[in-house]
C-alpha cells in the first residue's frame, strides 16, 4: 500500500468520500517533498479539476492533521502553513529566505521518542521538529 492509498483508506475509514479530487489531493501530498501549502495544492489539482473548491483542500487538510497522519509545518517565514506527509520520525529544515523545507532522517528523534516514552509513559503518536535557517543557496547570495 502506498502512502497516498494510506491516508485515502483513512479519509474513507473517517467518513470522509472519496472523491477523484481528494484522492489527487492525497497523491500530490506524498509524491512530493516540497511540503506544500493549501494553496500550492488547490493550483495545482486545479488544473485537472476545475471545480475543485479551496474549501475541499483545507477540510482534507484539516482531516488529515486531526487524524494524526499529516503534520503541519506551520508558516516558514511566507505566512503560509506547510503541511508534510512524511510521518516516519525526521527533522525539518526551513529556510527562511527561499521557503523551501527539506525533510532530514535522524536516528536521534527515534531515540528522543523512546526515551520520552519510557521516561514519562507516553504512547508518541508522532512528533514535529522544525529548525529554521538559511540554506546553502540562500547563503551564498547574501555573501555574493
Amino acid at each position: 500500500m502506498t502512502t497516498a492509498d494510506f491516508l485515502i483508506s483513512q479519509l474513507k475509514r473517517a467518513g470522509m468520500r472519496i472523491t477523484p479530487q481528494r484522492v489527487a489531493i492525497c497523491t500530490l501530498l506524498t509524491s512530493k517533498d516540497a511540503h506544500p501549502t493549501a494553496a500550492i495544492i488547490y493550483e495545482e489539482i486545479k488544473k485537472v479539476y476545475p471545480s475543485l473548491s479551496l474549501m475541499t483542500v483545507y477540510n482534507t487538510l484539516n482531516k488529515l492533521v486531526e487524524l494524526g497522519i499529516i503534520n503541519t509545518l506551520g508558516h516558514i517565514g511566507d505566512d503560509n502553513v506547510h503541511y508534510d506527509a512524511h510521518n516516519e520520525p525526521h527533522i525539518n529544515l526551513a529556510c527562511i529566505s527561499c521557503h523551501k523545507i527539506i525533510d532530514i532522517p535522524s536516528e536521534h528523534v527515534n531515540h528522543l521518542e523512546m526515551e520520552i516514552s519510557a521516561s514519562r509513559g507516553y504512547k508518541i503518536l508522532g512528533s514535529r521538529i522544525l529548525y529554521y535557517g538559511l540554506c546553502p543557496d540562500c547563503q551564498n547570495q547574501i555573501s555574493s
